[in-house]
């Protein structure tokens, strides 16, 4: 059902509170059908009630435990690099619309048993596959522990293979050799040195260690003789950065009882479970006794080393080595098949995972927005409130009923149409085009609700107050461009998902770039500038003498006007940056008088919105009286200073600035006369000025604190009980006729009752309420007076400060003719000077340098310069303009919509995949 939706930019659509009863056996489906048109923000109706005592808890754990199961699905799937079957799932992430019946032709309607068997099949397959995996980290385990024991075997039987002690001082191939030798100058300490890299470690010890003959003679499992005596031994795996505190600990503790030798290996071992490398030695421990080899083996295990059965006897090893072998063959074949069944699994949810999730999270949607209604037992219903567009209400009616009909054509859906005091939220209606600058907007507060909404004006002046300071036809030209592509690209770039941060930035704001290229290119022409040069479209104003020379300096005389635009005579003249700057900064006063003229005649439009009288007076008039009697006045000089012929009256153009100073300091008083009768004008504007300063500071809370009076005595608390002119919210705004209770119900007249129990008697108003329901202050005249002070001070300051600060139009557009200029001198222009009669290295030259200038003209001039003129341009709208009439008191409309909920979590998904 398609229909027809009223713009609401200028200000706020009308919203209209609505109460839902809803039966519990329809309830899923129909905030289904809300989520798919994304057109009602829910209240929460159970503020005071914590989220685990409200009535579908239940069933949000239940698919927080199944979305939990997905993202352990999703992990192994990434982890095996198993690659995702994409699918259009478009439908199941549909904008937002009023047509309903959009709901119905989605796979995302899916009856509450169809969900029910969905999250059984999401739970068998990851009871499965946890199953598989666990199998596959148990079986790797195991091989892991096996091949580590096949190495150990075979490096400590490297050792034991030695025959004679000559022999085992040749090893040093395979284990680093260790010995012992007395300090001299400690003889209470010993030192183990590497023969290799002759590292000492100083280690304590009362060890008298015999220096006779060394021999090694098998002796059957963990005992050899080794220095003629027989020890016991142990042999196992450590981490290689822990190996040396092994040593060091095993070493004092034994008392330099022991003899310890190590080999690492040279790669590294994976963890299973972590995925992490790393670097392990195999170690060889001789003590004597048992008790000696159980502090070994205590050490061993505090540094996280393992130890392994090894017999020094030559069969046993043989015999020990052939069984691990085929342990390790068996293991094998075991883990191809668990992870051939393992990856049929994960694959066959690979094509169906993305479409699950999506559905589990609108369900979980679903849930907890039912979670902000109340739940009426006894009806069997639940009852909700939301905020939605007025115009909206019959279509949300209609998709309620047909939903309800659907399902159960015995069940009846009611929506209450409820007149409120409470403040609704602030929805304007964009599209593409419109919604970065209201992003613009948004970003500095978002308007109080049907106020004026600056973004409209902003479409316009946003783009223009840049161009002023960015103007170059060359570069307008560039940026328009580029915005222009993005532009014709949008339905590509669109469908990306790994757009970097700052290009979203850019491809969002197109059509604000668009503008200011087209802006820019505009008043570049009329700035006469093309990348810093000038352009001779029409004939030029000025004539030189016939006579005249370059080099030389000479007056031209005046012979016309320029068609439009600057004059190109003036380019390269020496006042040329006199007379530039004297024009830019006067174009730059007026730019910034119309945009605040116009900007605080909007305040005009909000009070007479809002029919408060007493802010036109107290506030408006004076206010504008105020900024004309001087800046208005201003304004009018410069134009008329620019019309005058001051060389042909023979007479000097006075200074306006001195002008401006001396008619506050010395009224009346003209030392250069700009016009006849100035001084009398003047002393009368100044008159004018000085009158609106106690007007603006005293007639609205002297009229309000009389209107408080005047309630109280007609027997109102106060003020703010009593319908009155000075509410900035009227309780009329939504249309109510007593005659047709629901001007949106059906046929029947049954879905839809209006709620007039918010107003019973109709005599008075009651406090205007925010949202969370907390009505507005009483009225207290200290407050409106300090608040009335505060606002007088800031206005008359701030018209001075904020006419000055439209001087960076002015300062800006300098500086970027100033730099492009330089950049052409420093590049091209040097470029076209010594080579202009050298063939083919002339042109190389001009290549390249005209390659170098491309670029900084881009980097320096379009992207930095840009930026920089852009963030001015934000500062003009943000603070100078939208502070003499906007508010930004209000709260945005937030609808519950599937689609901005599913957009924000892949986008989520993917920043966190990005990272």
């Amino acid at each position: 059902m398609a229909a027809f939706r009223e713009e609401a930019f200028f200000r706020s659509a009308d919203m209209s509170l609505v109460q839902f009863y809803i039966p519990t056996e329809v309830a899923r489906d129909c905030v289904a059908m809300l989520g798919d048109m994304g057109d009602v923000q829910f209240k929460d109706m159970n503020r005071n009630v914590t989220s685990f005592q409200r009535a579908f808890v239940k069933e949000i754990r239940n698919f927080d435990k199944t979305d939990r199961y997905l993202r352990y699905l999703l992990h192994l799937i990434k982890q095996h690099d198993i690659h995702f079957f994409k699918k259009d799932y478009d439908e199941l992430i549909q904008p937002p619309s009023v047509d309903y019946q959009q709901f119905y032709n989605s796979e995302s309607h899916l009856t509450s048993s169809q969900i029910e068997e969905l999250v059984q099949i999401i739970s068998e397959y990851e009871s499965n596959i946890r199953h598989l995996n666990e199998k596959n980290e148990e079986m790797e385990q195991t091989r892991r522990e096996l091949v580590q024991h096949r190495l150990v075997l075979q490096h400590t039987r490297q050792f034991f293979d030695a025959r004679l002690s000559i022999e085992l001082a040749d090893t040093d191939s395979v284990f680093n050799q260790v010995r012992l030798s007395q300090d001299l100058d400690n003889d209470d300490s010993f030192v183990i040195t590497d023969e290799e890299d002759n590292a000492g470690i100083i280690l304590e010890s009362g060890l008298n260690q015999s220096t006779g003959g060394t021999t090694l003679v098998s002796t059957g499992r963990s005992e050899v003789n080794v220095f003629g005596s027989t020890m016991n031994f142990i042999s196992g795996m450590i981490d290689t950065n822990r190996f040396h505190a092994l040593e060091k600990i095993c070493w004092r503790t034994l008392r330099g009882n022991l003899y310890i030798n190590h080999v690492p290996l040279s790669e590294p071992i994976i963890d299973v479970k972590t995925g992490e490398e790393s670097f392990k030695s195999i170690f060889l421990i001789f003590t004597h006794g048992d008790t000696l080899i159980s502090k070994c083996k205590r050490i061993v295990d505090t540094l996280d080393g393992t130890l392994y059965e090894v017999d020094s006897d030559y069969d046993a090893y043989k015999q020990e080595l052939r069984k691990i072998n085929d342990k390790i063959k068996d293991v094998n074949e075991v883990l191809t098949h668990t992870r051939e069944r393992l990856f049929l699994e994960l694959k066959e949810v690979a094509s169906d995972i993305e479409k699950w999730n999506i559905t589990i999270t609108r369900e979980v949607a679903i849930y907890e927005t039912l979670n902000l209604f109340n739940y009426d037992a006894g009806r069997r219903c639940v009852i909700g409130e939301g905020w939605i567009p007025r115009e909206d209400l019959p279509y949300i009616n209609s998709a309620l009923k047909d939903v309800t009909n659907r399902c159960d054509p015995n069940l009846v859906t009611i929506v209450n149409f409820m007149i409120t005091n409470k403040t609704p939220p602030t929805y304007h209606k964009t599209n593409k085009f419109t919604g970065a600058f209201q992003s613009i907007i948004d970003a500095y507060g978002i308007a109080t609700y049907q106020e004026v909404n600056p973004g409209l004006a902003t479409i316009v002046t946003f783009p223009f107050m840049f161009a002023i300071m960015f103007g170059d036809l060359g570069h307008g030209f560039i940026l328009f461009l580029a915005a222009l592509t993005l532009v014709l690209k949008e339905k590509s770039i669109g469908r990306m998902k790994n757009r970097d941060e700052i290009f979203d930035m850019a491809y969002t704001g197109r059509y604000i770039l668009l503008l200011m290229g087209i802006f820019s290119m505009y008043t570049g022409l009329i700035y006469n500038d093309v990348f810093s040069k000038s352009m001779t479209l029409f004939k030029s104003g000025w004539k030189w003498p016939s006579d005249f020379k370059e080099g030389e300096s000479i007056e031209a005389t005046m012979t016309g006007v320029y068609a439009i635009g600057l004059d190109p005579a003036w380019h390269g003249t020496d006042n040329n940056l006199l007379f530039t700057n004297s024009y830019k900064m006067k174009l730059s006063i007026l730019m910034g008088f119309i945009h605040m003229s116009y900007s605080f005649c909007f305040a005009l439009v909000n009070y007479r919105f809002f029919k408060s009288k007493v802010d036109i007076i107290g506030n408006f008039i004076p206010g504008l009286l105020f900024m004309q009697s001087i800046f208005g006045y201003l304004t009018l000089t410069i134009i008329y200073k620019w019309c005058v012929d001051w060389i042909a009256i023979g007479k000097p153009a006075p200074s306006l600035l001195n002008m401006l100073i001396n008619m506050f300091l010395s009224p009346g008083k003209i030392d250069e006369q700009l016009y006849p009768g100035q001084g009398p004008i003047q002393v009368f504007l100044v008159l004018i000025a000085l009158v609106c300063v106690p007007w603006l500071l005293l007639y609205k809370p002297l009229t309000l604190k009389k209107m408080n009076s005047n309630k109280i005595h007609l027997g109102y608390a106060d003020i703010d009980t009593a319908n009155s002119e000075t509410s900035r919210f009227s309780i009329e705004s939504v249309p109510f006729n007593q005659d047709d209770p629901n001007p949106f119900a059906d046929e029947n007249g049954i879905e839809t009752v209006i709620d007039s129990n918010s107003n019973p008697d109709n005599d008075s108003i009651l406090f205007l309420e925010d949202e969370n329901g907390e009505e507005t202050e009483p009225f207290n005249f200290g407050d409106i007076m300090v608040h009335q002070v505060i606002h007088t001070i800031e206005f008359c300051l701030n018209c001075v400060s904020h006419t000055a600060s439209y001087l960076r139009l002015w300062a800006l557009s300098l500086a970027h003719n100033q730099l492009s200029a330089v950049l052409w001198d420093m590049t091209l222009q040097n470029a076209f000077a010594p080579y202009e009669k050298v063939g083919f290295m002339g042109s190389i030259v001009v290549f390249l340098l005209f390659g170098m200038w491309f670029v900084l003209t881009v980097c320096i001039l379009v992207v930095m310069e840009g930026t920089s003129a852009m963030l001015h341009s934000l500062r003009l709208h943000w603070v100078e303009a939208m502070s003499k009439f906007f508010e930004g008191e209000g709260y945005a409309y937030e609808p519950f919509s599937f689609y901005k909920i599913i957009t924000d979590m892949q986008s989520a998904a993917f920043e966190a995949e990005r990272q």
